[in-house]
């Protein structure tokens, strides 16, 4: 009797909540029709499709009105962000074209997965996409005859190599790559080409579904007035360029990258070689530990040899390496002679050194870890 008064009960405030879920679909419905007319007027006068301005504004003053209106200014801000992500997409059916319409741009490696992925960016921008893969080469003159950009996306293995062995480009034509490393590849490219030249590092790989805050790393070569429409067209993609020097980038990312990859696969190693039971770890394991976890496990969903490649593309890596190794050993030192003060010390060193970024970091994560919750 009581379940049925409940039921009753709860039965008129469901079809309320039916209703105004109903509303809100079509208010979503609406707002992208609204953001698709936007991406239209962007392409048109050739703005990114990412302005972090108008981004920030626009949280800033819906978190104000829900503070208001006694709602959640974190769930308000969390229901935005999801929108604008989709928004994103509804405008990346097409982009303007930053340099000259029709102009070829000529992908070597472009039936690679990244190369695919810029390959399809360049035609949606108006650009005519040719490749040149393994078997090309033979055409390599005819095919990169009068391109306004040769972008190299080949194993880092390969790229000096197939770099050297490019024909003669015209004056005008802008050289570029996007290797994960940037010194050799960029003398290579300068020593090749007499024309412009400039170094790039995608931050993100192939998986991405838009380029939307995602980091372009610059390392400029020559003559940067020449290949400005390319970093252009990068923003009004929605990339974030950061310009770096090509030591200082390579320097970055043995940290970043080689350092963090390895760790990854020392971890994973381990726990393969301690036969830990994977099921078993997923279900004991709070949001952040998943998380941890899940970033290791996503190394060993990627390609083998191109992770190995990252890991052995620095002479310094070792070193690196041999460094953290150092620190690593000391530390379990301190652990195994049961040393909780020299753990503390150590600890508010790391305390130091990140300063007000850890607490940023922490708020950071409690996003993160939120969603990672709510997606199991």
């Amino acid at each position: 009797m009581t379940q049925q008064k409940a039921q009753q009960a709860l039965s008129p405030l469901r079809q309320q909540i039916d209703a105004i879920d109903s509303q809100l679909v079509a208010l979503l419905a609406k707002r992208a029709q609204v953001t698709a007319q936007v991406g239209i007027v962007k392409q048109e006068f050739a703005l990114p499709v990412y302005v972090p301005e108008r981004e920030q504004a626009l949280i800033t003053a819906r978190r104000e009105q829900a503070t208001a209106l006694g709602v959640s200014p974190e769930l308000v801000e969390d229901i935005l962000r999801r929108m604008m992500r989709e928004s994103y997409q509804t405008q990346e059916s097409g982009f303007v074209c930053c340099g000259e319409v029709g102009a070829k741009v000529v992908i070597v490696g472009g039936d690679g997965a990244l190369g695919q992925r810029f390959a399809s960016l360049f035609t949606r921008s108006g650009y005519v996409v040719n490749t040149l893969g393994p078997d090309d080469w033979q055409d390599a003159e005819a095919i990169c005859a009068n391109a306004a950009l040769v972008l190299m996306a080949v194993p880092i293995t390969l790229t000096e190599q197939l770099i050297h062995k490019l024909p003669v480009l015209a004056k005008h034509c802008v050289l570029a790559d996007i290797t994960s490393v940037k010194a050799k590849p960029l003398a290579a490219m300068l020593a090749q080409h007499s024309g412009p030249v400039v170094g790039l590092h995608p931050m993100f790989g192939p998986d991405v579904t838009n380029l939307v805050k995602q980091v372009v790393v610059v390392c400029h070569g020559r003559d940067q007035a020449q290949y400005q429409w390319l970093l252009t067209q990068l923003n009004v993609w929605g990339a974030e360029l950061a310009e770096k020097s090509a030591d200082e980038h390579d320097h970055a990312m043995q940290l970043i990258q080689a350092m963090r990859h390895f760790s990854s696969l020392v971890y994973g190693v381990h726990l393969a070689d301690e036969q830990a039971d994977l099921a078993q770890l997923l279900q004991l394991s709070s949001p952040i530990y998943r998380l941890e976890l899940a970033m290791v496990g996503r190394l060993f969903a990627q390609n083998a040899e191109l992770y190995a490649d990252i890991m052995l593309s620095s002479s310094a890596m070792t070193q690196v390496l041999q460094r953290y190794q150092q620190r690593f050993c000391q530390l379990l030192q301190l652990l195994e002679s049961q040393d909780k003060a020299g753990l503390m010390a150590q600890f508010g060193k790391g305390q130091q050194f990140f300063g007000d970024l850890a607490e940023q970091f922490l708020q950071e994560s409690k996003h993160l870890l939120q969603k990672a919750a709510d997606s199991r």
